[in-house]
């Protein structure tokens, strides 16, 4: 398993109930099911239509329970909507890391490890949908379809979604080890 360091830049929770829009917070606790409070918290969920092959509303693994970002990936994003920024806080973001900025990229089973021994499992992408773009278009309404933009530029760096594997707390400005999981080890 390849390793790589990055540092956390924010922690966020949505806990508002009419917005999925998140708010900086300087630590919490990661459980079982992700952060208390937070709109995506839960071992389960009911199924979407990101997850077409089951009817809508049926209890499935909560695969979404904690939502990662990349500083240099946003960076990327502003920059092809030209922006000044993207904001962690607009795309629900629950974790903004800095230090791998090729983040979308890392791979089912892949971890992220925290000082306190906390650990996340990654469970793939998180697909960019227009929610996140009504949101950055409401920042900066001179510029034109950044909803409808957002999705083309978010694509491969919209972030990853991550399960809590291992409970406890973390802090803002953790220095994080990433476990890439490079499929060669099938005990991973």
């Amino acid at each position: 398993m390849k390793k790589a360091q990055a540092t956390i830049q924010a922690l966020l929770i949505a806990d508002l109930p009419e917005t999925f829009v998140t708010r900086r917070i300087p630590e919490t606790v990661f459980e079982f099911g992700g952060i208390r409070g937070d709109r995506h918290f839960g071992i389960t969920s009911k199924a979407d239509t990101r997850q077409p092959m089951y009817p809508r509303g049926t209890e499935i693994l909560n695969r979404r329970q904690i939502t990662v970002v990349s500083e240099e990936e946003l960076e990327q994003i502003a920059k092809e909507l030209e922006v000044e920024t993207v904001l962690p806080e607009w795309l629900g973001a629950n974790l903004l890391v800095k230090g791998y900025p090729e983040l979308t990229k890392l791979t089912q089973g892949s971890r992220i490890l925290f000082p306190s021994g906390t650990g996340l499992i990654c469970m793939g992408e998180n697909m960019p949908c227009i929610f996140p773009g009504e949101e950055i278009q409401k920042h900066y309404e001179g510029h034109e379809k950044l909803a409808a933009r957002f999705v083309k530029a978010g694509y491969k760096r919209r972030g990853i979604v991550c399960a809590v594997e291992r409970p406890g707390i973390v802090h803002e400005k953790d220095e994080v080890q990433i476990l890439i999981n490079d499929f060669s080890n099938p005990m991973q």
